[in-house]
């Protein structure tokens, strides 16, 4: 049986850099990308992602459909290192705001069916967005409760979850 890793944790708190040494005990490694390069800073954060993994990936983009990404990986794939889940949520809601929220549930309820059936080893990062400021405005409070939302179903599916802070990996699960 496969496994769900689960790493999450604030800002800058090491969460994609623990996902790598993860990843690194594997030989035929995926990297599953969620962002766009919307604008010249994207850009540069995706730039500096791709330097960090340098060539030990296969890569995959797909902001949207992960369940689909995920039943289509190359042959031979040990592992899937997604990067990153908060992404997606924001990616979600931009592309099915006109559809509405039912949607995207049903998008969040294939990529978990994928989950609890694995192609092979998945490592999801993404960021723990609850123990701010509540946001001044009604849609970043909408995202934060979505990336709430989508965190605690893909934990309680993992079967390992790690929280970064400063760095150090707390072994949640």
């Amino acid at each position: 049986m496969s496994n769900v890793i689960y790493v999450t944790g604030g800002a800058r708190s090491g969460k994609s850099s623990f996902a790598l040494q993860l990843a690194a005990r594997y030989a035929n490694r995926v990297f599953l990308a969620t962002a766009e390069p919307f604008d010249d800073e994207m850009q540069w954060r995706i730039g500096k992602h791709q330097d960090e993994r340098g060539k030990q990936f296969t890569t995959v983009e797909e902001p949207l459909y992960l369940d689909q990404a995920l039943c289509k990986l190359p042959a031979g794939s040990e592992v899937v290192l997604l990067d990153c889940l908060t992404v997606w949520a924001g990616n979600l809601m931009h592309y099915f705001e006109e559809k509405g929220e039912g949607e995207i549930d049903r998008q969040i309820d294939l990529f978990l069916d994928v989950l609890r059936h694995p192609p092979c080893d998945i490592i999801l990062v993404s960021n723990e967005v609850g123990m701010g400021i509540v946001p001044e405005n009604a849609m970043a409070r909408r995202f934060r409760d979505r990336a709430g939302i989508i965190n605690q179903k893909v934990a309680s599916v993992a079967t390992e979850a790690w929280l970064l802070c400063s760095g150090l990996p707390l072994k949640l699960k």
